[in-house]
């Protein structure tokens, strides 16, 4: 077991090596982007990867306070879900009201159970998770945020 301390210590260093990992690799417009503090340019969009002690996830965070304009936002990526899904290759779990630490936002998710960021043993399956579908967000976004800037 590690203690409080311990346990953010390992997050963090797990955080470093996982930019420095993603450091050379462009967007899709082809320049230096900081991949784990991905910056949408949208007020209150937000891209996240979070990590625990039993899973990782990665997520479009929605996390506009007046909720019709949340729920625009999410209905406007209801109407691309075809897209995004091509772009991931893959499925994610849509929440149109969901309340996390206390806060309500919308999210689109992507989950992996059975890993511990405090389990350094787990780290290459942690990056193997977030890598392509960071990207992946990434290249989707590019073509998706114009359609976004109504607040």
């Amino acid at each position: 077991m590690f203690s409080r301390k311990e346990s953010s210590q390992i997050k963090q260093e797990f955080w470093t090596v996982f930019g420095r990992y993603m450091s050379p690799v462009p967007s899709a417009e082809g320049v230096k982007i900081n991949w784990v503090n991905y910056h949408t340019t949208i007020k209150d969009i937000f891209f996240r990867m979070d990590a625990d002690s039993t899973s990782a996830s990665i997520s479009i965070s929605l996390e506009q306070r007046n909720p019709e304009i949340r729920h625009q936002y999410f209905d406007q990526f209801m109407a691309l879900k075809t897209m995004l899904h091509t772009a991931l290759d893959e499925e994610w779990t849509w929440h149109r009201d969901a309340v996390t630490d206390g806060k309500s936002m919308s999210r689109i998710e992507k989950t992996l159970q059975g890993v511990s960021i405090l389990n350094r043993d787990h780290w290459p399956e942690l990056i193997s998770f977030f890598k392509p579908r960071i990207i992946a967000l990434d290249t989707f976004w590019q073509d998706a945020k114009w359609g976004f800037d109504i607040a």
